[in-house]
């Protein structure tokens, strides 16, 4: 029997690489995930152990606020300059100095532009000599406090020369500084990770990066010969005490590089769930290949069971052949997988730049991950069409191997009940316990009930989409084809469906609160004019708070209230909260009810979130803001969140804490009668010099700030096109092998009259038909569960349902596409069939 069914493979290969070519596609997803974020990892070690180089022993205050790489950006506390002379006294310590390093210089180059950074870090530090690490390519060191270095890859990002004045943006506003100095790092790199640095002189970099003189943000220890580093920070730690962090370099390497790393092993689940979906509709490809398979063999396997095979044997025949494609694809989809894998690394690295990737690993993960999901993912859609082959009677070997579609009945019941347990999975998610698990849980099981009940519908449906293409004999020949077999056409339009349903799916609940987010800050904001501009940096742009104040002056304005933002600890836990200079004008700006100016000891707080966690008008609130001690506030008052654009709003007084202390929004109210055309080029002018910043009428910044949206849409096509890749070699696998099991009728077909071209049309006609059936599913389905999903979210706001007509009308036009492209190999293969031959065939 096993040789048997190793010659049935040997003899059948056009099947072994169409069925497996949907495991290798999925597989490769899998493999290069991990294989992405293994590479990047270790750059990451890299880099980090580059730049704690000169670090034996690391010394930094405990921050207000602890704060992840996925929660934001983390706020060190200063560190006083006495703290630098207690660590010289230690027993072990060769040096100590005092180090300013923090994110948030913005290097202006000279277009004019803030030089932007995609992930790196833009660190303003202060001037310490050259060292190991650190040698100057040009120039000389700042020595005034009105004169900066830069590293080399800033210096060629902004086009910048030793010589040129140069605008930097920090915690102040923009100040301009002559350029003295160009550095680089060994091995002729630009920078370590492409982080961006700008050197000051030391009281300059602290008050711009730190916010105050004679602090700093590290203290940079070097370890004696007869110490270890570990002693040394042991010493360093008794004696400075609990409000400080004590780790030696490599501690220090080893806890960025993790930070980083909990980033990726974010976007490695988010490259792992798409696989996943690029897997889950290959099940259909190969589910579908293995049942055409089993159908073709009926009489070759009813002669094993005529000679004696069990239906144990013929089960673990099919299996057996599963197991072989499984491992081959596993294997091809691993080293297909290893070079996307490469590509992402290489694409992150080149955006990053200066990210020098570490050399491309295979991790056991994923060699483990491809073995198991390739065999797997196989063999389990290869269990039904077992089955179906074991009950094939030995009797069978006397007959026509044509075997009749069995009845639709149970199939159709069993979806029946899949579909409700989806649907009621979905309800529970979405209108009771919000469980995204239980949510994602029932989109998958409702794909599945609606699958098993695409059978019934495929027959009525597809001759009602084969009727446009039925003027013609090809076409009429197509049309029934389609629907001759209606679970293989099912099947394949499935994965199809899959595809489009989720993308539709998804631009459905974008659209909508695109839609309803737009229509909400059109009626809420009554400001005619924003000043702000979209975060391009791990940092948010800011203007001077001065700005403010002019802009009350100019005629013609009613009203001006800036807004600042910032993490804080409220009592207890992390959130959100904003800060406004007068909380009267800012509720005349969004046109809500007027709240009183807060004093310097009061907050308002959004009414749902003083409900979710118990407060009332009168309660005493702890922050904790990035900077200084805790501060208590009093609530005055409680909004509805809708009406202003925050959970929390601070006095003005706070902001001095805050991490960024300068203002990110301003919204203008114009008088009666003033329009924005007489007003908008003063507040432009009047942010000239925050090249980060524009004044923008009202509708052009909505939809500045709503923009994410279509970028999200973009991304989720861009990813499930695989999906949708795997769905069109479904088609093609369909098409392959009923030209193979329709080769006696084509044969006639071509006997009585039909032209190699009629030919053709008809295997096209039958792809356009299943592709275009599949799409229109796919957008049923996914508009569909898209309006269930905005349905639920309308207590959040999202409370318009827009159907993307556009994009469904394209989906549908490509599924034709798609149709004609996929019959191309099996339509010539049809067409080229010797008459003949194919009338003699079995």
């Amino acid at each position: 029997m096993l040789r048997a069914t190793l010659k049935s493979l040997l003899g059948r290969k056009l099947r072994l690489v169409l069925s497996g070519l949907a495991v290798v596609l999925g597989v490769m997803f899998v493999a290069g995930a991990f294989v992405v974020t293994d590479t990047l990892g270790r750059s990451f070690d890299r880099v980090f152990a580059a730049a704690y180089a000169t670090t034996d022993v690391g010394v930094t205050a405990k921050p207000k606020i602890a704060v992840s790489e996925m929660e934001g950006e983390q706020v060190e506390t200063p560190l006083k300059a006495s703290a630098v002379d207690q660590v010289k006294t230690v027993e072990g310590v060769k040096s100590a100095t005092g180090m300013v390093s923090a994110d948030g210089a913005r290097v202006i180059g000279s277009d004019g532009k803030v030089i932007n950074s995609y992930g790196p870090p833009r660190l303003g530090n202060n001037w310490l000599g050259e060292d190991d690490q650190v040698t100057l390519r040009e120039g000389r060191g700042p020595t005034k406090d009105d004169e900066i270095a830069v590293n080399a890859a800033v210096a060629k990002a902004g086009n910048l020369k030793v010589g040129d004045q140069v605008g930097v943006l920090t915690l102040e506003p923009k100040k301009t500084f002559t350029l003295v100095g160009v550095w680089g790092y060994p091995g002729n790199k630009d920078s370590i990770g492409g982080a961006q640095e700008v050197a000051f002189t030391t009281p300059v970099a602290q008050k711009l990066m730190l916010g105050e003189t004679g602090v700093y943000s590290m203290i940079n220890v070097r370890t004696a010969d007869g110490s270890t580093d570990e002693q040394v920070r042991d010493r360093i730690a008794a004696k400075l005490g609990g409000d400080y962090v004590v780790k030696t370099g490599d501690q220090l390497a080893a806890d960025s590089s993790a930070d980083l790393k909990e980033a990726l092993a974010f976007f490695n689940k988010i490259l792992l769930g798409f696989a996943g979906v690029a897997l889950f509709v290959g099940v259909f490809l190969i589910l579908n290949t293995f049942s055409i398979i089993v159908a073709q063999r009926t009489r070759e396997l009813a002669m094993m069971r005529a000679l004696g095979a069990s239906r144990r044997q013929v089960i673990g025949s099919v299996l057996l052949e599963a197991v072989v494609i499984g491992l081959i694809a596993a294997a091809l989809g691993l080293a297909a997988g290893i070079g996307v894998g490469a590509g992402l690394g290489y694409l992150f690295s080149t955006m990053a730049d200066g990210l020098e990737l570490a050399p491309v690993g295979v991790p056991l993960a994923a060699v483990l991950s491809s073995l198991i999901v390739g065999v797997v993912v196989t063999v389990v859609a290869a269990v039904l069409p077992a089955m179906r082959a074991s009950r094939i009677p030995p009797v069978a070997a006397m007959q026509d191997v044509a075997t009749p579609d069995r009845p639709l009945t149970k199939v159709s019941v069993t979806g029946a009940v899949v579909g409700a347990a989806g649907a009621t999975m979905l309800g529970i998610g979405l209108y009771g316990t919000s469980s995204l698990w239980l949510i994602l849980g029932g989109v998958l099981v409702t794909f599945v009930g609606v699958a098993l009940l695409t059978p019934l519908i495929s027959k009525p449906v597809v001759a009602l989409l084969g009727r446009l293409f039925s003027w013609s004999v090809p076409g009429r020949l197509g049309r029934l084809n389609s629907g001759r077999n209606p679970r293989r056409t099912a099947i394949t339009a499935a994965a199809l469906m899959v595809g489009i349903a989720l993308v539709t799916g998804v631009t459905v609940v974008m659209n909508s609160a695109k839609t309803s987010l737009a229509a909400q800050v059109e009626d809420t904001v009554k400001a005619e004019i924003v000043i702000g501009a979209d975060q391009n940096g791990p940092r948010p742009p800011t203007f001077d708070d001065a700005v403010l104040t002019k802009a009350r002056e100019v005629e013609g304005v009613r009203a001006v209230a800036g807004l600042w933002q910032d993490q804080a600890q409220v009592d207890g836990k992390l959130d959100y909260v904003s800060a406004t200079d007068d909380l009267a004008k800012l509720t005349d700006a969004y046109g809500s009810a007027p709240l009183a100016t807060l004093k310097d000891d009061q907050l308002v707080v959004s009414t749902q979130k003083a409900d979710e966690r118990g407060w009332k008008a009168g309660s005493v609130l702890t922050v904790q803001l990035a900077r200084g001690d805790p501060h208590k506030y009093t609530v005055v008052a409680t909004y509805d969140e809708m009406a202003l654009p925050a959970t929390y709003l601070l006095p003005a007084s706070a902001t001095k804490d805050f991490g960024i202390p300068s203002p990110m929004f301003g919204f203008v109210r114009l008088t009666d009668g003033t329009t924005v055309a007489q007003v908008l080029p003063q507040m432009k002018a009047l942010v000239a010099d925050s090249p980060e910043v524009s004044a923008t009428d009202r509708t052009t910044f909505v939809q500045e700030q709503l923009s994410t949206f279509d970028t999200v849409i973009t991304m989720v096509q861009v990813l499930l096109a695989l999906a949708i890749l795997i769905a069109v070699l479904g088609v093609v696998n369909t098409l392959a092998l009923s030209v193979l099991e329709r080769t006696r009728e084509l044969g006639l077909l071509r006997a009585v009259g039909l032209s190699r071209a009629q030919t053709m049309r008809m295997v096209t006609v039958e792809a356009v038909v299943i592709s275009v059936f599949g799409a229109l599913l796919g957008v049923v389905v996914g508009s569909g569960l898209g309006a269930a999903v905005v349905r639920a979210l309308n207590d959040d706001g999202i409370d318009q349902i827009v159907l993307p007509w556009d994009r469904m009308g394209v989906y549908l036009v490509l599924a034709a596409l798609v149709g004609v492209l996929a019959a191309v190999l099996p339509s010539i293969k049809a067409a080229r069939l010797n008459v003949l031959t194919a009338i003699a065939h079995d």
